[in-house]
């Protein structure tokens, strides 16, 4: 499969979703659909969407929750439920909230607040340690949410019990609601932190296929003694120029003439 062509296909799909319901975090989920397309779609996960509580499925959590788009339109690709179903994304008495909801086919947690899957995804990973289950709990944390302490508190959590179970992906936009993290708070050198509560520390390019793959693939068979992060560079908005690095497009969705235009954008990227 050309990931690259999926991934572009699905953004188109999730900015039309959320420009039919004037609603959504359209920039975070760009960010992070590459991601997401390496863990669903390059052979990382084991699924079943014809048995989303299958006990033997890797795990996802997507701390990150406002990047519900992304994922439900993952999902209904995948066949988890039907691409129609979508239709009701952000409707009122929906189950396909702007945050990502549980009662979704294939979602494992309801979150919202920031640093709040973080916790749930090590605590499944320390359950299925507990008995001796072998999937993997994946999670893709923003990088704002990693100013919360609950997230450093599961990092400490995670490294005292040797949760090499648990990979975490930290998608690196450097955009959060206000402002570029480095203005607002901050942040690097990130990886150094990371390393400093125990956890083996990759870098990399988070749209480049070329780079998640070998990673995600190795950690997969051949798990480290500890936790893994992976932080991912990302550009918020990825796709569509007129959208990236500019903070007031954060939580929107494009209308009239900008939401054409930004349609065209991803056409003429996947051309």
């Amino acid at each position: 499969m050309n990931l690259k062509q999926k991934a572009n296909e699905l953004r188109k799909e999730m900015l039309k979703m959320c420009i039919d319901a004037g609603k959504g975090h359209v920039t975070s989920s760009m960010s992070c659909m590459d991601i997401l397309i390496a863990l669903y779609y390059g052979g990382v996960m084991n699924f079943r969407p014809e048995d989303p509580d299958w006990p033997k499925r890797d795990r996802l959590v997507l701390s990150k929750g406002q990047a519900s788009p992304a994922l439900y339109t993952i999902l209904a690709d995948l066949d988890f439920f039907g691409k129609k179903d979508l239709e009701t994304f952000a409707r009122t008495h929906g189950k396909f909230a702007v945050h990502l909801q549980k009662d979704v086919p294939g979602v494992e947690a309801t979150v919202g607040s920031l640093g709040q899957g973080y916790g749930l995804a090590a605590g499944m990973a320390l359950a299925a340690k507990m008995i001796n289950e072998l999937h993997f709990v994946y999670t893709v944390l923003g990088d704002g949410e990693c100013y919360e302490g609950s997230i450093w508190e599961t990092a400490m959590f995670a490294s005292h019990n040797r949760l090499n179970n648990l990979i975490t992906i930290i998608d690196r936009n450097y955009l959060c609601v206000m402002d570029f993290t480095e203005n607002l708070l901050a942040l690097e050198p990130l990886g150094k932190k990371w390393q400093s509560f125990g956890y083996n520390v990759f870098e990399i390019n988070g749209h480049s296929f070329e780079e998640l793959m070998p990673i995600l693939i190795r950690l997969k068979s051949h798990p480290s003694e500890h936790p893994t992060v992976i932080i991912a560079d990302t550009v918020k908005g990825k796709g569509v120029d007129s959208l990236c690095y500019d903070p007031m497009w954060h939580g929107c969705a494009p209308s009239g003439e900008i939401a054409n235009n930004c349609l065209c954008e991803l056409e003429m990227e996947g051309n």
